[in-house]
């Protein structure tokens, strides 16, 4: 039974250092997750929208620290308890998710591995099972050569988790599992191959029949029903078919959609800032240099964002910008570049380089 405990235990350590450190490189995904979960129509608790960040800092935290601390056996009842406790939160939201259809990407292995709601939901549900089998095993569970080793590991793993976050809110994420890596085409990102897997819907009509609200499936045709009144129509998603990993890129400048044009460029730097209300001042003044460099050098230069050409007028006006808008949905902006302002520059639609503001002096155009 005790080869079966550390087995046990060693699953479900690994299984928490691996969903935390693909968070912990990227600690911005998991709070964008956050304000989802937070918004209106999922867990209505917009009040907390503002305090995603930290929630989404303590939370990897406390996750890859308890695999780590798991895993060298550092106060093993603590430890498990603080991991099923963390598992039930983890299995209601997927539950909620799953059961709901909100937040169909809840971000558990971060951008590293997909899955759907369902098959996260139970992923949780077998994690908490092998969970409780280790609360009732837990004083098999003993510490790695030494309490004191335990605790030393535990320790420096905790100041190298916290000084990789620092890194990474501060520049860019030091592993890059989305679909705008450096090195990736996204033109190539936005094809289906031929002869993919298409997605499955189902409807469900709401019709109003002699004064009362019933609920029909598109094989009742309810709208050949004598004197019924449509009131609602809601789609279900029963399989999810192939989705391209670029499924959400465009770009738009004054309602026109040029993406195919500006894909076919050779030298295109993107200034991306998701929303110039929130965009450092100090980032548009260095992207100011930036970009009189970039234009002196041949680069078509364009501001990439989701607010609106008024918004941009003034920032243009304050910061002096010689360039162009260009408008793009919110989400794939921040999907983008997890910087605002942040840097993207593109050879035929080809990223070779990724950079936040911070980083923009160290740029080189040649």
């Amino acid at each position: 039974m005790n080869v079966l405990t550390h087995i046990t235990r060693l699953l479900v350590a690994v299984t928490f250092i691996f969903s935390g450190f693909v968070k912990l490189v990227d600690p911005l995904g998991s709070a964008y997750k956050f304000e989802e979960y937070f918004g209106a129509d999922v867990l209505n608790l917009e009040f907390l929208t503002p305090y995603a960040l930290q929630f989404s800092v303590i939370l990897i935290l406390a996750e890859i620290m308890l695999g780590v601390m798991l895993l060298v056996g550092y106060k093993a009842r603590f430890t498990v308890w603080s991991l099923f406790l963390i598992t039930l939160l983890f299995l209601f939201l997927t539950w909620y998710s799953a059961h709901y259809d909100k937040v169909t990407d809840c971000g558990c292995f971060g951008d590293a591995v997909k899955l759907t709601p369902w098959e996260t939901f139970y992923k949780n549900v077998v994690l908490i099972v092998l969970v409780i089998f280790l609360l009732v095993k837990v004083y098999d569970i003993q510490p790695i050569w030494s309490d004191s080793f335990a605790k030393k590991v535990s320790l420096i793993s905790l100041l190298l988790f916290v000084g990789i976050i620092f890194y990474v809110l501060r520049y860019l994420p030091i592993i890059d599992f989305r679909p705008y890596a450096i090195g990736k085409n996204i033109p190539e990102g936005m094809m289906i191959p031929e002869g993919a897997e298409q997605p499955v819907y189902e409807d469900t009509w709401i019709y109003n029949v002699n004064g009362e609200d019933q609920v029909f499936t598109t094989e009742d045709k309810p709208w050949n029903i004598e004197g019924a009144t449509f009131v609602d129509r809601k789609t279900r998603t029963l399989k999810e078919g192939y989705v391209a990993p670029i499924h959400d890129f465009t770009m738009e400048n004054g309602g026109e959609d040029i993406t195919e044009l500006l894909m076919a460029k050779e030298k295109l730097m993107l200034v991306v800032a998701y929303n110039l209300k929130l965009t450092s001042s100090n980032g548009m003044q260095e992207v100011k240099e930036l970009s009189e460099r970039a234009m002196e050098k041949g680069y078509t230069v364009y501001c990439f964002s989701a607010s609106t050409q008024e918004d941009y007028e003034k920032v243009k006006k304050e910061f002096n910008l010689d360039f162009d808008l260009l408008f793009c949905d919110e989400t794939t902006l921040k999907t983008i570049v997890r910087s605002n302002p942040g840097i993207l520059i593109l050879d035929k639609g080809t990223i070779t380089g990724k950079w936040s503001w911070r980083q923009m002096k160290n740029i080189s155009l040649d």
